[in-house]
């Protein structure tokens, strides 16, 4: 019986997509409250913000929607808005539906379906999508989230603490992130599977242990024992 962790954004459900128009509901929701709002209001903009001060809190603030706050706080410094209220009412106003959007991938159930018949399988993530936000509480037996260790992937100690918390003898991780997702798992002793949803060209420098364009061809690829 092997121990599959699965990874969340872009793995099982498409998050840039669902947070790009998060965003601009959210921007609209800015314009509607300050209509006079000069500057640069762009998705791409508010992506690029979110980066920055992501980069900036780096190492020091693991959780996501704390790293968010700030960032709509740096947003509307840079429009010249000094407003705290404001700050949280917009990222309330996103994560309200940013979780209730969620949509995942087609091949997503019916793999974890059939996983779990003969298989644990896990959530790796250094996300913030839990199981229960998305509705697949049912199928995971442990669920392991960067923000709540203070580490995040690929360092080997989240993949430590994810072997700790479901005993295997072989572990393996599926993720659409090279660095994170196959050399961290292999780093730590796991196998490292890409799914390759975008049918990106390998880096040169990276050796996946299988690399898949979905999941349908993952239970085969696992086996049964």
């Amino acid at each position: 019986m092997a121990v599959i962790f699965f990874d969340g954004d872009q793995t099982l459900w498409d998050f840039r997509t669902l947070m790009r128009r998060t965003l601009a509901a959210t921007i609209e929701e800015l314009r509607r409250l300050v209509p006079a709002a000069e500057g640069d209001l762009s998705v791409d903009t508010f992506v690029a913000d979110r980066e920055l001060v992501a980069e900036q809190l780096r190492g020091t603030v693991t959780n996501l929607e704390s790293i968010r706050l700030a960032a709509f706080t740096h947003s509307l410094h840079r429009l010249g808005i000094d407003d705290a209220g404001l700050a949280e009412h917009l990222n309330d106003y996103y994560l309200q539906r940013r979780f209730a959007n969620v949509d995942l991938y087609d091949d997503v159930l019916p793999t974890l379906e059939t996983l779990i018949l003969n298989h644990s399988v896990g959530l790796l993530s250094n996300g913030n999508s839990y199981p229960a936000r998305v509705g697949l509480e049912h199928l995971f037996s442990a669920t392991v989230f960067s923000q709540d260790h203070g580490v995040e992937k690929p360092d080997p100690r989240i993949y430590a603490i994810a072997r700790a918390a479901i005993p295997g003898d072989r572990y393996v991780m599926v993720g659409d992130s090279i660095p994170n997702d196959v050399i961290g798992a292999q780093q730590a002793g796991w196998e490292g599977i890409w799914l390759n949803r975008d049918r990106q060209e390998p880096p040169a420098d990276a050796r996946p242990d299988a690399i898949l364009p979905n999941l349908h061809g993952l239970p085969a690829l696992i086996g049964t024992g």
